[in-house]
């Protein structure tokens, strides 16, 4: 038997009586425009503050920078094109893990269409700020198939969980080796912020799993909201914690390891690329400063962390390992080059030949048999 979906609009299995339905915000719910965000005054802000703060560094250190473009133009093509292609593997072990994630909530969603949603969604998080690529990711799925939209959030919340644990612990254990010798002050300041993540996260987790639904219902709510907001929270929380079973979870954690793997060796081949005098970050080096900048994205100030990871990686780099500032400088442009404006260029491309932001591959998806 079925019945309309209150979330999707279309038909799905009913297996027991549904709960009230929550609906989320008008601006996850309707259309989103990539154009019309581009447009928005708080879009253009958060892009230009960080490209004036890049110019004016740029400009106030323009004597040293001055040599960069050369040696930017001096890398060896092979191995550019190599970090290219490692970087690239990546989405399809992204795609792959995010179905795997939704299989768990009942959406059976293939890893080529997962594979095109992620980098889509990728693609709005190298041009929007606060990470709305995420929730675009999540809407993108609505909108093609049957599936809740509230699960998928959950199923993203859980991905972001796991990739932040693997890039803190991956990065505490690459700076211990890569400073075997003893931890700089600088990187002692990051070792910490890593210890204190890993920690956060794990309460919020435990915290959600066990009181969460709880700390909700004690709150004063109005009480037209309250069953609809408890119903939301527990479709997400369903999405959070259904994605990952306990026997799924040691492949996850293995493919987000290579996921972040391929971030870390996009980096090794960039500065090998470079192959600059006395410049050797050597694998673990290459492992804590790319995770170091991957973290830095977190940080919904602008679109990709514009600004804020150049600064870091920089900063890293100079102070860490002891790189001259034109040379930290180019290994963070180039390597930024791959990473985000590559995104822009293929990730519109795809987004204009693609038919998944105008709702018109519904039957790429289909919800899992329920028992």
């Amino acid at each position: 038997m079925t019945s309309p979906n209150p979330e999707g609009g279309t038909l799905e299995p009913v297996v027991a009586t549904p709960a009230p339905v929550a609906v989320p915000p008008e601006s996850v719910t309707g259309p989103i425009s990539l154009s019309r965000r581009l447009r928005q005054p708080r879009t253009i802000v958060s892009i230009l503050v960080p490209v004036l703060v890049i110019v004016t560094f740029v400009y106030l250190n323009r004597q040293q920078l001055g040599t960069v473009p050369g040696l930017v133009l001096g890398a060896n093509p092979v191995l550019i094109l190599a970090a290219f292609g490692i970087y690239y593997l990546g989405f399809p072990l992204r795609g792959w893990r995010w179905a795997r994630l939704l299989r768990g909530t009942g959406t059976v969603v293939s890893t080529r269409d997962a594979t095109e949603i992620v980098f889509l969604s990728w693609l709005v998080n190298c041009v929007v700020p606060a990470k709305l690529g995420d929730v675009y990711r999540a809407y993108l799925l609505k909108i093609n198939s049957t599936a809740s939209l509230t699960r998928t959030l959950g199923t993203v919340f859980i991905e972001r969980i796991l990739d932040l644990l693997v890039i803190a612990i991956l990065g505490l254990g690459a700076g211990y080796w890569s400073f075997r010798t003893g931890l700089p002050p600088s990187i002692q300041v990051v070792a910490i912020v890593g210890v204190v993540v890993v920690v956060v996260l794990a309460a919020l987790l435990l915290t959600m799993r066990n009181f969460g639904r709880s700390i909700l219902a004690r709150l004063p709510l109005p009480k037209r909201l309250e069953a609809r907001i408890l119903d939301f929270y527990d479709r997400f929380e369903e999405g959070v914690f259904g994605a990952v079973g306990s026997r799924a979870l040691p492949l996850l954690v293995v493919v987000t390891v290579l996921i972040w793997g391929t971030e870390s060796l996009r980096l090794f081949l960039v500065v090998r690329a470079l192959a600059f005098p006395g410049v050797d970050l050597g694998l673990s080096g290459a492992v804590f400063v790319a995770l170091i900048g991957s973290l830095l994205t977190a940080v919904p100030l602008s679109p990709a962390g514009l600004g804020i990871v150049e600064a870091g990686v920089v900063g890293v780099l100079t102070a860490g390992y002891g790189v001259p500032l034109p040379e930290a400088t180019a290994i963070a442009l180039l390597d930024r080059v791959i990473s985000v404006f590559s995104i822009i260029v293929f990730g519109t491309i795809v987004y204009l030949l693609s038919s998944k932001p105008g709702g018109a591959s519904a039957a790429a998806t289909r919800p899992a048999t329920v028992a």
